[in-house]
């Protein structure tokens, strides 16, 4: 383990690097994968011996930008964390990492539990979401749409970017009226919303979760009850985004408030609209793709982290589909 000391000049310097509650400081930890201690006016570093070369470079870097300029946009220090820090090999070439080493590992702060990307299309996603405010993850079955997107909204709560997690799903009816369904609403909803609860109780304890929902930290609701809200410091989650309509995802996206992150995930493979409905996601792509600050990410089959069978019936059943559309 070794160690690195950055001095600043004063602490007003050090508040502006730290970000609003201190969300840039956490972006160059996560992403170097060091440990920082304030003291007075100096940071203390540590980690190994290609942790702390980074982390100085990039601290080094901010705060000469914040000594020039006073400020620290977030868009140079993205550009800064993002500079190329490899190591070259003695070629001179970069030596390119594997995904699961150079992917940040998303910090959900439970002990045991350590989620990485583990393919480039699922590393390019957690970017996305760490670098956007909206962003769309279209992909098949199996290549951790929800799963990372759920990891991703427990670190920003657990990290106080946000104060509470909305997780909302469709409820598209298969010959059933919600209505006429036994129990109260959430039995009626359950069967919708199960995908979501699973996620969140593999990545937390039970009781966790139980608590979170009992004191409205965590909500899991269809997406018709989203109509009329406006949701603030709030990390939402849009899944199944597919069997939406047009309507009901403009409805969706404008719910959103200051502070927020949306994450819409979605098939486009397995839409279950009626044919005369526009399918809301493909047409919100299309709407959307020119405006800054949301991402679009399309995960393929070779993302596919499920049982290895869940990637040939994928790819068994697209062959058809192709086979299909050739012969129309």
């Amino acid at each position: 383990m070794s160690e690195a000391t950055i001095s600043f000049a004063d602490h007003d310097q050090i508040r502006v690097l730290f970000g609003a509650r201190d969300q840039y400081l956490r972006q160059v930890r996560d992403t170097v994968g060091i440990d920082v201690v304030l003291r007075g006016d100096e940071l203390k570093l540590h980690g190994n011996d290609e942790q702390i070369e980074r982390a100085v470079e990039i601290f080094t870097e901010l705060r000469s930008i914040i000594e020039k300029t006073g400020n620290l946009p977030e868009s140079e220090v993205q550009r800064v964390i993002t500079a190329d820090h490899r190591p070259q090999s003695g070629n001179g070439q970069n030596v390119v990492a594997p995904v699961e080493d150079a992917a940040s590992k998303i910090d959900v702060q439970e002990r045991a539990k350590n989620i990485r990307p583990r393919s480039p299309g699922q590393a390019d996603y957690v970017e996305a979401i760490r670098k956007n405010d909206i962003v769309f993850c279209e992909g098949p079955a199996g290549c951790g749409k929800t799963y990372l997107a759920v990891a991703m909204a427990i670190n920003a709560l657990r990290s106080n970017l946000v104060r509470r997690i909305v997780l909302v799903r469709p409820a598209v009816e298969a010959g059933e009226k919600l209505g006429f369904l036994p129990g109260d609403l959430l039995a009626k909803v359950n069967p919708y919303l199960r995908p979501l609860l699973d996620a969140l109780n593999d990545i937390l304890d039970f009781e966790q979760v139980k608590l979170y929902m009992e004191n409205d930290v965590i909500e899991v609701i269809p997406l018709a009850y989203m109509r009329g809200r406006t949701l603030n410091n709030t990390f939402v989650i849009l899944d199944e985004a597919q069997n939406t309509t047009s309507t009901q995802m403009k409805m969706f996206l404008t719910r959103m408030g200051a502070e927020s992150k949306i994450i819409v995930t979605g098939d486009v493979t397995q839409i279950d609209l009626p044919d005369d409905n526009t399918c809301g996601m493909i047409d919100a792509t299309k709407r959307l793709k020119e405006i800054d600050g949301i991402g679009f990410i399309r995960m393929t089959g070779r993302d596919i982290v499920r049982h290895r069978l869940v990637r040939d019936i994928v790819q068994a059943y697209d062959a058809e589909s192709a086979k299909g559309k050739k012969r129309k």
